[in-house]
């Protein structure tokens, strides 16, 4: 959980670093695609760990 919210927190930065200077539109990007995929990690992990076992 440490890792996911650290990057969340470098996602973020990111955007922000990308929104306001001029030239650094790609940090935005970069920022979004990387919370994306985060979100996508830790709802699979989520999911996977609340499966009902079959005995």
């Amino acid at each position: 959980m440490a890792l996911f919210l650290l990057v969340v927190i470098i996602a973020m930065v990111l955007g922000i670093i990308g929104f306001v200077v001029q030239g650094l539109l790609y940090l935005l990007v970069i920022g979004c695609v990387l919370l994306l995929l985060d979100l996508a990690w830790i709802g699979s992990r989520w999911s996977r760990s609340h499966r009902r076992r079959v005995r």
